[in-house]
């Protein structure tokens, strides 16, 4: 098993936070390779975290609601590999 962090990424070159406005996936659900993590708000525009890698999401180190910088973890997903 390997645990892949999920980062915010940058989707503007002008972007440097985003906010996490809702959790999409709870800690201990499945998740597919790029499928919905996340909703983000970031420079006023809502943009969809999806998700890395196929695993178990395991762990959301930023809660709903908190602004945290580009490229900062987010979330932590398990996979089978």
């Amino acid at each position: 098993m390997a645990r892949v962090e999920v980062l915010l990424p940058q989707w503007g070159m002008g972007m440097s936070e985003g906010t996490i406005t809702s959790w999409l996936k709870a800690v201990g659900d499945t998740v597919a390779e790029d499928e919905p993590l996340a909703e983000v708000e970031a420079e006023k525009v809502e943009e969809t975290l999806e998700s890395p890698a196929a695993g178990t999401l395991v762990e959301i180190l930023v809660a709903e609601d908190e602004t945290v910088e580009v490229r900062t973890p987010v979330a932590v997903i398990e996979t089978t590999d």
